[in-house]
């Protein structure tokens, strides 16, 4: 665990459909009409309803981020990103990857959110390196905190142990 300020920024291994936060972040694909890994659970998780907002949305680019209803989600809202799929990294992977937690953070913020809940985003299917994942994700979220006063809970949420070791060494190292 981190403390910035007064946000709280930490890992835990946990399912993210389970968390009462303001937000959860869903990794989806750009139609946001459902998908495998983080997107089905939370699609599945939420109801129909989530499927018939994201319907109304146009899909959504790489890199950017929409927000939507949590419906039978604990969390308020769902704010839907889309990652980069990793080819090797000659593709802008890093630089998209790290627009989605900005794009994330500016959607919460514009939603007046103040807990937040992220997936290992473009970790699954989309291959991108885990390690250079977790890279990205902890120091763009540390770099948009500023810009973010309201925000006091960040949680990465963690679909396994060798996800959450690589968070919590990442947050040790910014401590």
């Amino acid at each position: 665990m981190l403390i910035i300020g007064s946000c709280r920024i930490e890992a835990q291994a946990v399912d993210i459909t389970t968390l009462a936060v303001d937000a959860i972040v869903n990794a989806a694909n750009s139609s946001l009409l459902g998908g495998g890994g983080v997107d089905g659970a939370i699609h599945r998780a939420a109801g129909p309803d989530l499927l018939r907002e994201c319907e109304t949305l146009d899909g959504c680019p790489t890199g950017d981020a929409k927000i939507t209803g949590g419906y039978r989600l604990p969390a308020k809202h769902v704010i839907h990103t889309v990652g980069p799929v990793w080819y090797g990294g000659g593709n802008d992977e890093a630089r998209l990857l790290a627009s989605c937690y900005r794009r994330s953070l500016e959607r919460a913020r514009e939603a007046g959110v103040t807990s937040i809940a992220f997936p290992a985003i473009s970790c699954g299917i989309y291959r991108f390196p885990a390690d250079d994942a977790v890279t990205i994700a902890v120091a763009t979220v540390m770099d948009e905190l500023p810009k973010s006063p309201a925000l006091a809970q960040v949680i990465f949420a963690c679909f396994d142990q060798s996800m959450l070791t690589r968070y919590e060494r990442e947050l040790a190292s910014k401590a």
